[in-house]
């Protein structure tokens, strides 16, 4: 070999042992995410029923935040802040209908940027009637909305839709797998987002687990019968798709019926969301081992979480959007030796949200930070404590048309307190009883402490706390812009938004 050319081949040499070298030492990303999981509905969140011993793995051999939760428990907007850091209002995707800004960072963006190879599989859920490749993503495959348990049209990297027949958990688990295994993979840090449909309505099972928890009883929780103090509207709600009487997403074929006898169709809507998850257990117990196999496991960041959470009967209520405990609390769970040893997992339990995920994940992997964001890191929290970290935060959700069951809400909670209230729209004062809770000891939000007097100053400083946090996020009398509250409706949603 002459010596130009043996100076070239000692160069690339070189070059392909520093990309190895920079490679090993950013760890990979694999984002599992799942849509209206509750914190309890899984092993490690206390569930009594649904056993999930994969998921439980992560959070044993990494961080178990205990309070995680959603800003706006919505799947569109929720979505959107956990890809940019920002509220709903900030980023601009407040319903389900809006497309993730075309021109806006995410983290998956700043990865790719970065030099990471990136990758979406599932679920997108942002512009209903769009499947084609967003910005940030190398390889995407998705679906135009909701998408359905078995043999969806999904579109290959925008090759245009197909359906791929069987169970949507295993369909997108496959993919992933694939993905992961290509041969080109190692030459490159990588960041996988896996989208499940599961736990999401309408709730259906695979086969081998329609019967699963068939010998378990359920019945409506207690609250549901606690409403004396809370909220007219709750009371409204309770006969319409979101309320315990309604069609609890058709698992009720005779609506609305409030009969005591009528509770074994809640059962068995009940036991298809637990059936859901099981197989989505299954799925992170094959990546896990994959990844094993693969000798992978230790250089990747794992987070398993939700969108959003979701009602099961408290108070009365199904579904979400609203700011009670069920509705926005979410499971977070993160494994990477980077960040807690395998031997030394942590549980984390101050406040954390949807909007810390992208400025965490950017940390760990040593990419940039997004700018002018709401969200805050939490590596300095999981791994030496943050005395700075939050005490209290914002949560709020517009009015829809489409689903008029809920008002708008405004909402704060601190560690000890939660404070919610529901503006009409108009600038006027509000048409809605607000609710305040001791969360700290009545964390199923039994007990509405907004007309004892012996509280009143507590009200007063709440309010103080939410004018506060909303000041923080850019929301004053001036820039907060809502709908109207049109009321509290009974007409089913249009079957195509379901």
């Amino acid at each position: 070999m002459n010596r130009p050319g043996l100076c070239v081949a000692l160069a690339l040499g070189l070059l392909a042992r520093v990309d190895a070298v920079v490679a090993a030492e950013r760890p990979n990303v694999l984002f599992i995410l799942t849509d209206d999981q509750r914190a309890d509905a899984l092993g490690l969140g206390g569930s009594k029923h649904l056993k999930t011993p994969n998921m439980d793995r992560l959070g044993k051999e990494g961080v178990h935040f205990q309070n995680m939760f959603c800003t706006t428990s919505l799947c569109s907007p929720s979505r959107a802040s956990i890809l940019s850091g920002m509220y709903a209002h900030q980023h601009g995707v407040v319903n389900n209908f809006t497309e993730y800004p075309a021109g806006m960072k995410s983290f998956p963006l700043v990865l790719q940027q970065a030099g990471y190879d990136t990758g979406y599989i599932g679920k997108w859920h942002m512009g209903e009637e769009n499947d084609e490749p967003r910005p940030g993503f190398d390889w995407f495959v998705s679906h135009k909305g909701q998408g359905k348990y078995f043999d969806t049209e999904f579109n290959i990297n925008g090759q245009g839709a197909k359906v791929v027949p069987g169970y949507y958990t295993h369909v997108v688990t496959d993919m992933a797998e694939e993905w992961l295994t290509k041969e080109e993979r190692s030459k490159k840090p990588w960041c996988l987002i896996l989208g499940h449909k599961a736990p999401h309505s309408f709730y259906f099972p695979e086969p081998k687990y329609e019967k699963a928890f068939e010998d378990v009883r359920v019945n409506y929780p207690e609250t549901a019968f606690m409403l004396e103090d809370k909220p007219t509207w709750m009371k409204d709600r309770l006969y319409t798709w979101h309320g315990i009487y309604g069609p609890l997403f058709e698992w009720r074929k005779k609506f609305p019926d409030d009969r005591p006898e009528a509770v074994v169709d809640f059962q068995a809507m009940t036991r298809a969301y637990w059936g859901t998850l099981l197989s989505v257990d299954d799925s992170v117990g094959r990546l896990y081992e994959l990844l094993k196999k693969r000798g992978e496991l230790d250089n990747t960041v794992i987070v398993y979480m939700a969108d959003n959470g979701i009602l099961n009967g408290e108070n009365g209520m199904v579904d979400k959007r609203t700011a009670h405990e069920p509705s926005i609390r979410v499971p977070l769970i993160v494994r990477y030796p980077g960040l807690v040893k395998v031997d030394a997992p942590k549980v984390v339990k101050q406040q954390v949200l949807t909007l810390d995920v992208a400025p965490s994940l950017l940390e760990l992997c040593g990419a940039p930070a997004l700018e002018g964001i709401s969200g805050k890191s939490w590596v300095k929290l999981v791994k030496s404590g943050d005395e700075a970290w939050r005490k209290s935060w914002l949560y709020h959700y517009n009015y829809e048309k489409q689903f008029p069951y809920t008002p708008n809400v405004r909402a704060v909670r601190t560690e000890s307190w939660k404070y919610m209230h529901y503006p009409h729209g108009d600038g006027g004062a509000d048409r809605h009883m607000a609710e305040l809770y001791n969360i700290e000891f009545d964390r199923e939000e039994r007990y509405n402490l907004i007309g004892d007097e012996r509280y009143a100053g507590v009200v007063e400083e709440m309010k103080k706390e939410l004018t506060k946090v909303m000041g923080e996020a850019g929301l004053t009398e001036a820039t907060d812009k809502m709908p109207m509250d049109e009321g509290i409706k009974a007409e089913l949603p249009d079957a195509k938004i379901r």
